[in-house]
């Protein structure tokens, strides 16, 4: 298993992304799906939990075919979806994810929200996380994947005219109000003779692209959310599950002719001794009273196709 804490800052605070964070997960699982792929929301209801209170728990299939490397496609199916569980008791929340079909591969992230600059060396107060698994992320900084760049999502042009902040500037980290931290400690395993390194090392570098693209977005979009209030963002957040689901699933019915089957395979067996063909169960002819010129001496061969 592979371990590791991000910390991620944001110009905000904690009560502002409470709303920010439904309204950029919405709004960005809504443009990531398409072409049969995206984020498909199975269930999200109210939950309460013994030590964290009332809150809300979501499940998603996330379908991802052709964002995977070609040595994982190697062996999951053509279509191919990640189960995401997520308890949001906020400040903190646990997100879990999980593939039927690999049952020794897991993701749990746990996350809670502070109002500081990332000081926090044991957020979660249990043990606190080995210094060489902690890494900053930068939201200025930090490259993305080029995909994924936007120039009015770049935070050194952003400008915020609701809540007259931006554009950030080198080291804002130290002196930026409001500041935010957002804490997730994230364990990756995938217990697969010769994979295991090779995929949580795939997955944690997944992760940090996601997580640096989602906190991006949720400062850029500030001017958007920033105001809503939790039943306003709740039924923002219906709006774009609903239209996020038709668009994964028309997508789907949609996306063509489908593989062909495989071919049956045909392969020939050729027998010559009697004993071989009647433990087959073929009959054979007593030929001892026929003309060697008649019959051709060749042996019989019979045609089998696998079930």
């Amino acid at each position: 298993m592979l371990m590791k804490e991000y910390r991620i800052c944001m110009p905000l605070t904690v009560e502002e992304y409470r709303i920010g964070q439904l309204y950029m997960i919405s709004k960005h699982s809504c443009e990531q799906s398409g072409g049969g792929e995206g984020v498909e929301v199975v269930r999200n209801e109210p939950d309460t939990h013994p030590q964290h209170g009332p809150g809300q728990l979501t499940e998603k299939r996330i379908y991802l075919s052709s964002k995977l490397p070609s040595w994982v496609k190697a062996f999951v199916p053509r279509i191919f979806y990640v189960t995401e569980k997520a308890w949001n008791f906020y400040p903190y929340t646990i997100t879990e994810y999980s593939v039927s079909f690999v049952p020794k591969f897991s993701i749990r992230i746990e996350t809670r929200f502070e109002n500081n600059n990332g000081s926090n060396n044991n957020v979660f107060g249990d043990t606190p996380t080995p210094a060489e698994n902690v890494c900053f992320l930068d939201i200025l900084t930090d490259p993305i994947p080029e995909k994924h760049y936007k120039e009015s999502e770049d935070l050194s042009r952003w400008r915020s005219n609701k809540t007259n902040r931006g554009p950030l500037e080198k080291g804002w980290r130290d002196n930026h109000s409001p500041i935010m931290c957002s804490y997730k400690r994230v364990q990756c395993s995938f217990e697969v003779y010769g994979f295991q390194t090779k995929t949580e090392d795939f997955i944690h570098r997944i992760i940090k692209d996601i997580l640096l693209v989602g906190h991006r977005q949720a400062v850029a979009w500030v001017d958007e959310w920033h105001g809503l209030s939790l039943e306003e963002v709740r039924e923002y957040e219906k709006t774009m599950q609903e239209k996020t689901n038709t668009k994964v699933k028309s997508n789907q019915n949609n996306s063509g002719p489908q593989d062909p089957p495989r071919p049956a395979i045909s392969r020939s067996i050729s027998v010559t001794d009697e004993r071989s063909l009647k433990r087959m169960g073929v009959m054979t002819v007593d030929m001892s009273g026929t003309s060697t010129s008649s019959v051709p001496h060749c042996p019989v061969r019979l045609n089998s196709t696998p079930e």
